[in-house]
């Protein structure tokens, strides 16, 4: 029988007006992959934060038993030094430092007033090696892509000489090939004796790599299921994650005349904002029809985002040519302002950094691309601003005690919400919605397409960019394929496939 490395007995971990942890027990063998699945805001990550010591002992209730011993971790620090070592869903890396620097950060080789470089960057290589990355450990964190950003963080844990690696969210940014990569990546260090904990929403993954999971709903335990004695499918999954079975992952949408085109995009060009001779996008034509979900697909690196932000107000891109038409007028919108008095709306794939202020309440949040909505004369109306943010949060069904709430301490899911909110407040005709669904769970998930289609069903147009080929197939009524700037592909939802949109990107003559 394996031996028991990690025991939580009775967690209970309380936030202001909320208990987002009640009674949770967690044991974990030695040289296992446990996944932890739960909906949003069922307390998966708070139990990770408690385990690594960013929640202090004494913040919480219950015991960790880590490698036999009741373990009173202070601090993150105190659990890295047992060998516990968290890779969070947000990378901690530092873009205009070196892959090295990045590493050691707060663990520097050397004495005590000097680092001693050589020392740094020969055992940054040594670990890259582990993880299968080539780089340089003195290449910059910005030059290299996603994919290898999350391996460098994986280095950075075994540099910590992790022996319990926790990984939260960890391909929530990556392509399926990357994805794939990671997973196998943990295979190979569970063979060699490494314990692993993963959060992930995504739950392929779980079936592919899991040894046990153990399902989290509502701050409680609902079970854990032994991957080796039973049959577990994604299906058996979500029973346990929602409490009842999901038929359909994608609600159907009422087949509705479509109107007439509320945007078109002509020879649509974008430069890099720095290396101003590179086309990150190169003539694409795209149009979407009142009631119409227009899908765009691609790998990481296709353009997608670049071309999304750059027909919103030009917020991406330098030396930008192309015709964009808003009901068949043709416009120049020259900033992201102009964008939304245009009746366009761009809803981020960063919610965290770009989309959302997470120290500012929902209340705030909600009204910040419509201050005009709130206020009169160029002074806010407190009550009204309230009284909108109720009016979504009912409206979108986000779970929070109150709208005063910091948007900062709500769920993926909820957080989703509220970015929908907020730009939903400015009555857009269109809307660019850029990875909606990522790192949220399979319930919340739902929850946006039934929103999606309630757009579409009231005229609306909406264009979804999605890294999911399910998702893109599910939801959209035509599919644009996207590969190194250009479109090259077109298919309606009925002829679509995931074989024929991975062919239209292969047969490119560019697939990686």
């Amino acid at each position: 029988m394996a031996k028991e490395l990690l025991r939580m007995d009775h967690i209970t971990k309380t936030f202001p007006g909320v208990k987002a942890l009640d009674d949770v027990n967690l044991s974990v063998e030695e040289g296992e992959i446990h996944a932890l699945v739960g909906e949003n805001g069922a307390g998966k990550s708070t139990l990770m934060n408690v385990l690594s010591g960013i929640y202090p002992y004494g913040t919480y209730e219950g015991d960790i038993v880590y490698n036999g011993e009741v373990c009173k971790f202070q601090t993150i620090k105190d659990s890295e030094r047992k060998g516990i070592v968290i890779i969070h869903q947000e990378l901690a890396l530092v873009p205009q430092m070196s892959i090295g620097e990045n590493m050691f950060l707060g663990n520097e080789r050397g004495k005590k007033n000097a680092i001693n470089w050589n020392e740094t960057y020969g055992e940054a290589d040594k670990y890259l090696k582990m993880v299968g990355l080539s780089e340089s450990s003195r290449v910059l964190i910005k030059d290299i892509g996603t994919g290898k950003q999350q391996l460098v963080e994986i280095a950075k844990a075994l540099a910590k000489h992790a022996k319990l690696l926790i990984l939260d969210e960890p391909t929530s940014s990556l392509n399926e090939t990357d994805s794939r990569a990671l997973l196998d990546l943990m295979l190979e260090f569970k063979k060699q004796g490494m314990t692993m904990i993963i959060i992930t929403h995504k739950l392929n993954e779980v079936v592919y790599v899991a040894d046990k999971i153990t399902v989290i709903r509502d701050g409680s335990t609902v079970e854990t299921l032994d991957c080796h004695t039973s049959e577990i499918n994604e299906d058996r999954i979500i029973r346990g994650m929602v409490g009842r079975e999901i038929t359909n992952r994608f609600p159907k949408r009422e087949k509705v005349e479509l109107g007439d085109i509320n945007m078109e995009v002509k020879d649509w060009t974008v430069h890099h904002p720095l290396y101003t001779e590179r086309k990150v996008v190169d003539g694409v034509n795209l149009y979407v029809r009142a009631g119409e979900v227009v899908g765009i697909y691609g790998l990481m690196g296709a353009g997608r985002t670049e071309l999304a932000m750059s027909i919103f107000g030009k917020s991406y891109g330098s030396g930008i040519t192309g015709t964009l038409k808003i009901h068949g007028k043709e416009v120049d919108l020259k900033d992201p302002r102009a964008a939304i008095d245009a009746k366009l709306a761009y809803v981020t794939e960063d919610r965290k950094g770009n989309g959302l202020v997470l120290s500012n309440s929902i209340k705030v949040n909600n009204s910040l691309a419509n201050m005009k909505g709130v206020s009169e004369r160029g002074i806010i109306d407190k009550d009204k601003e309230y009284q909108v943010a109720v009016e979504y949060q009912d409206k979108l069904n986000t779970k929070t005690p109150s709208v005063e709430q910091h948007v900062g301490n709500l769920s993926g899911g909820n957080q989703q919400k509220v970015l929908l909110a907020k730009w939903m407040f400015t009555d857009p005709d269109i809307l660019i919605l850029d990875e909606p669904t990522r790192g949220i769970d399979v319930g919340a998930k739902y929850e946006i397409y039934c929103i999606i289609n309630d757009l579409v069903r009231s005229g609306k147009s909406v264009v979804m960019i999605s890294s999911e080929l399910p998702e893109v197939l599910g939801m959209s009524d035509r599919i644009y394929i996207m590969n190194e700037g250009k479109f090259v592909g077109e298919l309606d939802a009925a002829e679509a496939s995931q074989e024929l949109i991975m062919a239209s990107i292969l047969q490119s003559g560019r697939g990686e």
